[in-house]
């Protein structure tokens, strides 16, 4: 079959690899004009298969009204006239359950561990350079309660085979001494020795590639998608600013804009654009080795290609830019604040990037057939877009031509 596959970010080049990989010539389609230039451009740097944690849980409902009148800098909410929030809120509250919480987590966690599989497997048969490694993770707590929920959700995932550890502040301290540096209260924290840390961008260009050369699939860059056409009901084109383009099937990785693409056919995915920001730094005299979150400054440190990016925020603000450098700043800000020698923060060449993370109200992926025949759909990854991303392509290349 020819198969078109809408968006070259990283979940779009990974679709593309396993639907080549079944023997379909593959045609990727992107607006931009290279591969990976939005949302897999500049990420927190982490493949994170032990951090699945539902956003949407019960205790995150009492902290709503304090992030709607803004008493928190790493959340940023706008509710006039951003009524895509409205719908998309209504479907989150729904999912604020415990049982609900609990099935969502470990939905995406045991996607995110097949997907940890995979990319092991395709980085041992390609050997693609993306400054790839198992750095680890630390989750560091700020709170009792924190630390306590954390322990009760270790033993969640430790039942579905996730292992992880709960560690005491001096035994965090000791694994990454640049703790001992970052000014911050530590209860505790969670250790995974399997996450690992690598280049989003860089995988995405190095498997396009990868792919042109070896199994012949073609890019077509800076072309606009605008709709399809359909034939007796089933999918037939793929409408773009450049003319149709003629398909036996096709798979939309548009990433936050599959939203909009997908509406007017009639398909709402609840995909709202949760906006990050990342700053990629020389390293300073007490950088971390290991990658770093801190929970509730919602920030995150990782080394990748001998810097230091740190990432993190969630906006909620539609696709509204405006206020990119006021955030940017304020990351820094936080990030020079909590670990003042973790890097170079008056360097003056920062590697800055803005992106929107396609996040559902459960946080899991909606991934396969769409009710139009011969449209499918690998879409709304949230914050764990590489992380889920290979998972995610093999299945949805799985049920291509199955209906």
């Amino acid at each position: 079959m020819h198969v078109v596959v809408l968006g070259a970010g990283v979940v779009g080049v990974t679709t593309a690899y396993y639907l080549a990989e079944r023997g379909h010539e593959v045609t990727i389609v992107d607006r931009a004009l290279s591969v990976a230039s939005a949302t897999s451009h500049a990420n927190g740097a982490q493949l994170s298969y032990s951090y699945t944690d539902s956003l949407a849980r019960p205790e995150f409902v009492p902290k709503i009204p304090s992030l709607m009148l803004g008493l928190d800098p790493a959340i940023r909410v706008r509710t006039l006239g951003n009524f895509a929030l409205y719908p998309w809120g209504i479907h989150f509250l729904a999912q604020c359950t415990n049982a609900k919480a609990r099935d969502n987590t470990i939905a995406v966690l045991q996607i995110a561990l097949r997907s940890a599989r995979l990319i092991a497997e395709l980085q041992d048969e390609l050997g693609l350079e993306f400054s790839y490694r198992r750095a680890g993770k630390l989750v560091v707590l700020g709170d009792d309660a924190a630390l306590e929920s954390a322990r009760a959700r270790r033993e969640l995932k430790l039942q579905h085979g996730c292992v992880t550890e709960v560690l005491t502040p001096q035994e965090a301290i000791e694994m990454e001494p640049a703790l001992g540096a970052m000014r911050q209260e530590i209860a505790g924290a969670v250790y995974s020795e399997h996450d690992e840390v690598g280049d989003a961008e860089a995988f995405s260009v190095e498997l396009g590639d990868w792919l042109q050369s070896n199994r012949g699939v073609t890019f077509r860059p800076g072309t606009e998608v605008t709709g399809i056409r359909r034939d007796a009901g089933r999918l037939a084109a793929i409408r773009t600013a450049a003319g149709e383009l003629a398909c036996d099937a096709a798979v939309v990785c548009l990433g936050p804009w599959s939203q909009a693409f997908l509406r007017p056919l009639g398909i709402d995915p609840l995909i709202y654009p949760v906006r990050g920001y990342s700053v990629t730094l020389p390293p300073g005299p007490v950088a971390p080795t290991i990658s770093v979150t801190n929970i509730k400054r919602r920030i995150v440190y990782s080394r990748i290609k001998g810097q230091v990016r740190i990432a993190g925020f969630a906006d909620f603000v539609g696709f509204d830019v405006r206020a990119d450098d006021e955030r940017l700043e304020l990351l820094l800000q936080i990030a020079r604040e909590l670990a003042p020698e973790a890097a170079d923060y008056g360097v003056a060449d920062k590697q800055s990037w803005g992106g929107f993370r396609p996040v559902t109200p459960s946080s899991r992926p909606v991934v396969g057939a769409s009710k139009i025949p011969g449209l499918y759909l690998n879409v709304g990854h949230g914050v764990l877009g590489w992380t889920l991303a290979c998972a995610t392509a093999q299945d949805v290349a799985s049920a291509v031509g199955q209906k």
